[in-house]
């Protein structure tokens, strides 16, 4: 049950942050609308982040930076994996092709530290929902 329920709370924290990230390129648009955007596929993929809940407790004793590039790695392989297959079957919700920094348009190696930062407030967000 706590398996399902880490995967929750990382579905929805992963979509809650992808609207906020996405509404952000509204300001340098002066789209005073704010508006953001997710799709229904990045739920499972966000899950995905559950993993890191049994990854942390193994790097506790591990300096921040060299977690979330630990992290960061992690989930650059869950992206560039969900992205090769959505993208073969034409669901992929995310185009990266335009960007200096990428990988088949699957991934953004610019977006590393983006990552890091991601997957260290998974790390705290789940060491909350453990303790509950």
């Amino acid at each position: 049950m706590k398996k399902l329920q880490n995967f929750m709370i990382c579905g929805l924290t992963g979509w809650c942050m992808e609207i906020l990230f996405t509404s952000t390129g509204s300001i340098w648009k002066h789209d005073k609308r704010l508006m953001g955007q997710t799709s229904l596929w990045m739920f499972p993929i966000y899950g995905m982040a559950s993993v890191i809940a049994p990854v942390s407790r193994h790097l506790t004793s591990c300096p921040t930076l060299l977690r979330g590039a630990i992290y960061s790695i992690g989930i650059f392989t869950g992206e560039y994996v969900s992205g090769s297959f959505l993208k073969k079957h034409k669901m992929c919700p995310w185009d990266y092709s335009k960007a200096k920094a990428n990988i088949h348009g699957i991934i953004r190696l610019d977006y590393a530290p983006l990552w890091m930062f991601a997957g260290l407030a998974f790390e705290k967000i789940l060491a909350v929902a453990d303790h509950h």
